[in-house]
Order: C-alpha cells, then structure tokens, then sequence
C-alpha cells in the first residue's frame, strides 16, 4: 500500500494542510493510503495544527484538529514509500538526516503538479489568514495529482 509522508519545519501548517488535502483526495478517489506528517524541528511536537490552518481545512470540508506535531525520525524513511517536502530548505534537510538504508522516494510537493516543478509551497506562517488559502489551492492540486499518479502506479 502506497504510503505518503509530508514534511514541512513545524510541522503545523503546511504538512498538515497537505495530510488533510491528500487524506480527502484518496477517500474522494476510493484509493487505499496511509498518510502523515512530520516536520523538520521538534519545537512544536505535540501541539495541534496554527488554528488559521484549521479554519483554512474546515472551510475546505476536512477537520485536522485532532492531528499532533511530530519531528521525522529516521526509521520514516523505511516506513514511508514517499516522503514529499513542501520547499527546498525541508529537502535539503531530510537529504542530511536520510539514514543510509532509507528506501522512501523524496520529491517536493510542486513537482508533482504540471508547471509547478522546482517550486516550494508558500508558507502562510508570518501573513493572514488568505496565505493560508492559498497553501490549501497549493497542496490539493498536489494531492489530486499525487492521487493519479499513485493509483497508475498500483
């Protein structure tokens, strides 16, 4: 079974927002996956997502205020068949702490979306809540295209 990993730094925004809009995509799609994620730091380990993501998913039909914060540990990197980063600096990062038996595929989340390759997804962290709005269009076009191509791939 195809398994999905998102990393962004905290842990509380981006990553959650691209759980929520994969987790919503597959149930759409009928497609059997599991799906997580983790962030780079550990400073917000076990706090919910930032509420301006909440709102931002609920507003979109899903509800992640049940998900908690974690830091990527080594052993996600055999757990997961993909580990997706939401920018460059997350990539970068996951390259130094990959273990050397790692057998997840790493790509950025944009790569997946058709012109969008070599893109970070834009971290609504310091703006309002409309930054958050348009990380939610971001991580679903991700998400349905992740959808299509994981169900070929099966």
């Amino acid at each position: 079974m195809p398994s999905v990993l998102f990393i962004c730094l905290g842990n509380i925004c981006r990553s959650p927002l691209a759980e929520a809009a994969l987790r919503a995509e597959a149930q759409r799609r009928r497609l059997d996956l599991i799906v997580d994620s983790a962030g780079t730091g550990n400073w917000h380990a076990g706090e919910a997502p930032d509420e301006r993501a909440q709102r931002t998913a609920m507003r979109n039909g899903v509800d992640i205020s049940g998900l908690r914060a974690r830091q990527v540990k080594p052993a996600d990197f055999r757990r997961f068949t993909h580990i997706v980063a939401l920018d460059h600096q997350n990539m970068a990062d996951l390259r130094k702490i990959a273990p050397e038996d790692a057998t997840a595929e790493l790509s950025l989340l944009l790569d997946h979306v058709p012109g969008r390759e070599g893109q970070g997804v834009t971290d609504p962290w310091f703006g309002d809540e409309a930054g958050f709005d348009v990380t939610w269009a971001e991580v679903t076009a991700a998400a349905r295209t992740l959808v299509e191509d994981l169900s070929r791939a099966r």
